[in-house]
């Protein structure tokens, strides 16, 4: 009898137990609107309200990891990590283990800016040499051919945001960022002429990927993040922090 009521009690207090944190990677180079890091941790941004929607939907507590881009792969390699967003497989030439990739959604358009109104449009290509702001551990496909003939030279910074306030400062002519950030920045300046975009370097599509482990409800996080795509959700979630909608998100409904 007393088996029989240990096994019941263990069987009561499985099921009663809180599901398993759903760990996402948040890269310490990300910037509002992307995400806004206090001490060690996100507390408002797209992907963090992104984040803690699907988490919630999926039925998992959320558990943020604010980690150095060049740390989050291998700490997803090393299942120390279960989510990580705000990516494309173009920047992950050499990643290795099992893992299972979400449908595009975003669109980022990362851009060639200056202090400066210049005359006409930028070629890139045909810049003379010299340094220009870009974010550490970050990757430009479309610029690797000048940084490697040493057309361009990089002038790394942990975050978009740095590399904005350098080129400010005077530190280079020209950095890179993306729009939303660019955006963002400028509201800094709303009677200033802030920073302007003198070419479109690439356009991207990003999503996420999840670590293939049985452990985890990997196709559940997979159909809520497309529901989410589908019911215009990730697209609130960006318009509220970019102006491009008025409403707040709407949650999907749960699985």
């Amino acid at each position: 009898m007393r088996v029989v009521l240990g096994a019941l009690w263990m069987i009561t207090t499985l099921s009663l137990a809180e599901p398993t944190p759903l760990r996402f990677a948040i890269s310490d180079s990300w910037a509002m609107p992307m995400v806004q890091i206090d001490g060690d941790q996100p507390t408002q941004g797209i992907l963090y309200d992104l984040m803690l929607s699907l988490a919630n939907q999926v039925g998992h507590p959320a558990q943020f990891q604010v980690l150095a881009r060049a740390r989050i792969a291998p700490a997803m390699e090393h299942g120390e990590i279960d989510v990580r967003c705000y990516v494309t497989q173009a920047w992950l030439n050499n990643l290795s283990g099992d893992y299972v990739w979400s449908i595009p959604l975003w669109v980022q358009r990362n851009v060639l800016v200056s202090a400066h109104v210049p005359p006409l449009s930028v070629n890139v290509t045909k810049l003379a040499a010299q340094s220009i702001g870009t974010v550490l551990n970050y990757s430009y496909p479309t610029l690797e051919p000048l940084f490697a003939t040493g057309q361009l030279k990089r002038d790394d910074a942990r975050s978009e945001e740095q590399v904005l306030h350098k080129l400010v400062a005077g530190r280079f002519k020209y950095a890179i960022t993306n729009e939303w950030t660019l955006e963002r920045f400028n509201q800094q300046f709303p009677k200033g002429p802030g920073l302007h975009v003198v070419a479109v370097i690439e356009e991207q599509s990003l999503g996420c990927y999840v670590r293939n482990d049985p452990a985890l409800p990997v196709q559940r996080i997979l159909r809520t993040l497309l529901r989410m795509k589908m019911s215009g959700e990730v697209d609130d979630i960006i318009g509220l922090y970019t102006g491009d909608r008025k409403q707040p998100p709407q949650p999907s409904p749960a699985p």
